[in-house]
C-alpha cells in the first residue's frame, strides 16, 4: 500500500456530526449517491436527478432505450446472513405504468421478481431475499433493476436502496471452552509500524504510547519508504534516524521487523544494516524482510538490467537468495522473510517463468508459486513469508465482518508453503507486517477502532506469528467525496472527513488520539505473548466473542458490539472453567467517542467492576464497543464443619454460587470414588447431613463443567 507522508496537516477537530445512535444495521445501497462500496455498472441510460426525490437531494432516473437493460450495482462478495429484504423506491413518473424487475447476482439461481411503476407516485418496494435466491449466502455481488420487457419504456426514477438487516435477537449465545486451547498468543501480534518520516518515534510520549499498548513489535522504516531508504545515508530532514527507532525499541523491551531495501539498493547495504544494528548497536533484531510489496507498481523497484525485471517474483527469488547469504553471514541468527501474495494466481505481473503446482498439476504465473519455485531450486527457504492486509472501502458493517478473511488467507499461505516448499517449508512461519483500516473515515473513527479489535481476536485463531498494525502516526489528510453512510464526526471545515492511518496525530497529546489508539490500549488488559488462546464462539454475526486463558490465572473475555444501533444481551456460559461471581469490565465505545468530541465526560477507558459473573450470566453489550471482561478462578470446593450428631454426619459444601458440585465419598481411598450427590450451589454454602455407616469414609467435592 502506498503510504502517505503528509505529516504536518493542521489538525482540525470542529464539531462536525457523530452518527451515535442510527436507527438500524441496514445497509445502504443508493441514498443522495452510491454508499458503502457499490458501484455502478449499469448499461441502462441513467442519470442523477434532484426532482423528483424520495428523500435527500437525489435519485436515479432511468431511461430504458430498447432491448433489455439494467441498472447494474456492484459490490464486493457480501454474506447476507444479517439482511433479510432488500427495499427500494420508485415512481413511474409522468407515463406510469412501466414493468419493472429486479434480480441479484451471485447465487447459482437468482430469480428475477417483477411489479409495476405507478404514475406520479413513490411506491415502496420490499423484496424478500428468499425470493431472489440470495437469502443466507456468503456471494451477493449485485443488484439489477431492469425494464422488464426488453422494450423502450417511459422514464422511471429509483431512489433510496437498502439491503435490511434483520432485527437483533433477544439473546446472544456466547461460550467460552477453556478446555479447547486453540494457540499459544505470540507477543508480535500487538505490533505496530513506525515510520522514518515521523519526527517524534523517539519521545517521552512515544515511550508512554508504547507502553500503554503493552511495548509491542514495532517495524521500521515505514512501508514503501523501505524500498528507498538507505542506512548508508539516512534521510536528512524533519524525520526521525534510526538511532530514535533504537531508543524507541531499546525504551519500550520491543522486538522489531527490519525493511532492507529491495527496490533500489542491493544486499550489500542489507548487509550492512544488519551490522549496524545488530552488531555495533547490539538490538538483536529477529526479523527482516526483503522489501515492501514489491509486487505493486507503486513500489520502487529499479530492477530493470536484463535478465531482472521490475515487481517480477523470479527476478526476486534470484536476489533474495543473495541478500538471503549475506544477511546470515553477518548474523546466522536472525529471520529473513519473503513477500508473499495470499492466492496462487495474485500479483501475476509476468508469464515468462510459469510453474506448475507439484500437488495439483495446474500452472500458474502467480507471485507466491514463481517465487516460492524458484527459492527452492536455489536452495534458499524463506524463514517467513509477509502478508499485508487491509479492508476495502465497503461501509463500516462490511468491514467490521471483514476480518473473518483471515482463516483463508492463512489456509491459502500455508498450503502454498506445502506445496512449492515441500517438507522444507515446516519452519517457514507466517507474519503480517501491515495490517490497517482503510483510507476513508474509518481510519480515525470508532468503527477503526473496532476493527483493530476484532483483527486481533481473528489473527489469534489462526497460526499468524505476527500482525503489525499501520501506524503509530502517520500524516492526516481528507476524503473529498465523503459518503454519507458512514459513522464519524472527524471532518474538516469543509466537511470532509479526516483520514489517518496513524493511531495518534503529531506529537500524540491527549487531544489527538483516535480510537484506534484506546481500542489498542485495551488490549493488554485481554492477551499478552505466552498467554493460551482458547475456544469462544458467539452466535451472531455482530457480536464477536475472543477468550484467552492469562499465565497469572485469569481468564479474559474480549466482546465486540459491532451493530451500530442494539444493545446486545448476551447469554455467556463457561466450559472447563469456574470464575468468581466479582470480575472487571474495561470498555471504548461512542460514551468515549463522543466524550472526545464534546469535550463533556472521559475519552479514555471505561473500568468498571461486575457482580454478576459466574458459570453462566448475562450481560448488555453497548452498540460499537470493545469490552474486556477479566475474570478471577474461583476456590476449589471444600468440606467444612464436619460433626456427629446423633448418629449422623454433618458437613458443608462450600463453593461458587451457580455452580454444579458432585459429592463423592470413599471407604478406603484404594478402590475409588462414589457419587452421593449432585448439587447446583444458590449461595456460598451449602450443609449436608446423612446417617453414619459402620466403615469408615473420605469424602471430597469436585466441580462439574
Amino acid at each position: 500500500m502506498i503510504k502517505k507522508i503528509r505529516f504536518y496537516l493542521a489538525w482540525l477537530l470542529l464539531a462536525g456530526f457523530i452518527m451515535s445512535s442510527r436507527a438500524n444495521d441496514d445497509m445502504l445501497v443508493f441514498s443522495d449517491r452510491l454508499n458503502n462500496g457499490w458501484g455502478d455498472w449499469g448499461w441502462v441510460p441513467h442519470y442523477a436527478t434532484n426532482n423528483p426525490v424520495h428523500s435527500g437531494t437525489n435519485s436515479m432516473f432511468i431511461v430504458p432505450s430498447g432491448g433489455w437493460q439494467a441498472w447494474y450495482l456492484e459490490h464486493d462478495p457480501i454474506d447476507t446472513t444479517i439482511y433479510t429484504n432488500i427495499t427500494f423506491w420508485i415512481n413511474g413518473g409522468s407515463a406510469g405504468g412501466q414493468p419493472v424487475g429486479i434480480n441479484v447476482t451471485g447465487p447459482a439461481s437468482a430469480p428475477r421478481v417483477g411489479f409495476t411503476a405507478v404514475a406520479n407516485t413513490w411506491q415502496k418496494i420490499v423484496v424478500p431475499l428468499s425470493s431472489l435466491g440470495a437469502a443466507n449466502i456468503t456471494n451477493l455481488t449485485g443488484i439489477q433493476i431492469w425494464c422488464n420487457t426488453g422494450n423502450t419504456n417511459p422514464p422511471f426514477i429509483v431512489d433510496d436502496i437498502s439491503l435490511v438487516a434483520a432485527p437483533a435477537p433477544a439473546v446472544v449465545h456466547v461460550s467460552l471452552l477453556a478446555t479447547q486451547t486453540v494457540r499459544t498468543v505470540s507477543a508480535n501480534v500487538f505490533g505496530i509500524n513506525q515510520v522514518a518520516w515521523d519526527g517524534n518515534v523517539y519521545s517521552p510520549t512515544s515511550i508512554g504510547i508504547m507502553n500503554d499498548l503493552g511495548n509491542p513489535c514495532l517495524r521500521w522504516p515505514g512501508g514503501s519508504w523501505g524500498d528507498g531508504y538507505h542506512w548508508t545515508n539516512e534521510y536528512r530532514g524533519w524525520g526521525s534516524y534510526s538511532s530514535d527507532f533504537i531508543k524507541l525499541a531499546t525504551n519500550a523491551h520491543a522486538q522489531a521487523f527490519i525493511i532492507c531495501n529491495y527496490g533500489s539498493s542491493d544486499a550489500n547495504e542489507a548487509a550492512f544494516g544488519v551490522r549496524m544494528f545488530n552488531i555495533t548497536n547490539q538490538c538483536n533484531f529477529k526479523y527482516w524482510e526483503i522489501g515492501n510489496e514489491v509486487g505493486g507498481s507503486w513500489e520502487t523497484d529499479n530492477n530493470t538490467n536484463a535478465p531482472w525485471k521490475p515487481h517480477d517474483p523470479w527476478t526476486y527469488a534470484m536476489r533474495f537468495t543473495n541478500y538471503y547469504a549475506l544477511m546470515k553471514a553477518v548474523d546466522p541468527t536472525i529471520k529473513i522473510g519473503a513477500v508473499a501474495d495470499i492466492t496462487e494466481d495474485g500479483t501475476s505481473n509476468y508469464t515468462n517463468h510459469p510453474v506448475v503446482n507439484p500437488r495439483t498439476g495446474v500452472t500458474h504465473n502467480g507471485w507466491t508459486p514463481v517465487m516460492l519455485t524458484y527459492l527452492r531450486s536455489n536452495n534458499v527457504t524463506p524463514d517467513f513469508l509477509i502478508e499485508h492486509k487491509y479492508p476495502p472501502s465497503d461501509g463500516d458493517t462490511y468491514n467490521l465482518l471483514w476480518p473473518s478473511t483471515w482463516s483463508s488467507d492463512v489456509t491459502g499461505l500455508r498450503q502454498m508453503v506445502m506445496d512449492y516448499l515441500g517438507t522444507a517449508g515446516t519452519n517457514v512461519t507466517l507474519e503480517c507486517t501491515e495490517n490497517g483500516s482503510t483510507g476513508d473515515a474509518q481510519s480515525v473513527s470508532l468503527v477503526g477502532g473496532l476493527l483493530f479489535a476484532d483483527s486481533l481476536g481473528q489473527v489469534m485463531q489462526t497460526e499468524m506469528n505476527s500482525r503489525l498494525w499501520w501506524d503509530t502516526r502517520n500524516g492526516g489528510g481528507s476524503i473529498t467525496n465523503s459518503d454519507n453512510a458512514l459513522y464519524g464526526w472527524r471532518t474538516n471545515s469543509s466537511g470532509y472527513f479526516y483520514e489517518d492511518g496513524g493511531i495518534v496525530y503529531n506529537a500524540g497529546a491527549p487531544t489527538n488520539r483516535y480510537p484506534k489508539y484506546y481500542i489498542a490500549k485495551l488490549m493488554p488488559h485481554f492477551a499478552a505473548g505466552g498467554d493460551t488462546v482458547v475456544k469462544a464462539t458467539s452466535d451472531y454475526e455482530l457480536l464477536a466473542a475472543y477468550a484467552v486463558k492469562r499465565t497469572n490465572g485469569t481468564m479474559t473475555l474480549l466482546v465486540i458490539n459491532k451493530s451500530s444501533s442494539s444493545n446486545l444481551t448476551a447469554a455467556v456460559n463457561f466450559g472447563g472453567w469456574l470464575p468468581l461471581t466479582n470480575a472487571m469490565i474495561y470498555s471504548y465505545g461512542i460514551v468515549q467517542d463522543t466524550a472526545a468530541q464534546t469535550g463533556i465526560g472521559s475519552p479514555d477507558i471505561q473500568t468498571n467492576t461486575f457482580t454478576a459473573a459466574g458459570i453462566g450470566f448475562t450481560n448488555m453489550f453497548a452498540p460499537y464497543s470493545a469490552n474486556v471482561i477479566v475474570f478471577n478462578p474461583a476456590p476449589p470446593p471444600k468440606l467444612a464443619a464436619p460433626s456427629k450428631v446423633l448418629g449422623r454426619f454433618a458437613f458443608q459444601l462450600q463453593g461458587q454460587p451457580g455452580a454444579r458440585y458432585v459429592l463423592q465419598y470413599s471407604t478406603n481411598l484404594n478402590t475409588g470414588w462414589n457419587a452421593y450427590a449432585t448439587n447446583t450451589l444458590v449461595g456460598f454454602t451449602q450443609n449436608f447431613s446423612n446417617v453414619l455407616s459402620g466403615a469408615q469414609q473420605f469424602w471430597r467435592a469436585q466441580w462439574l463443567p
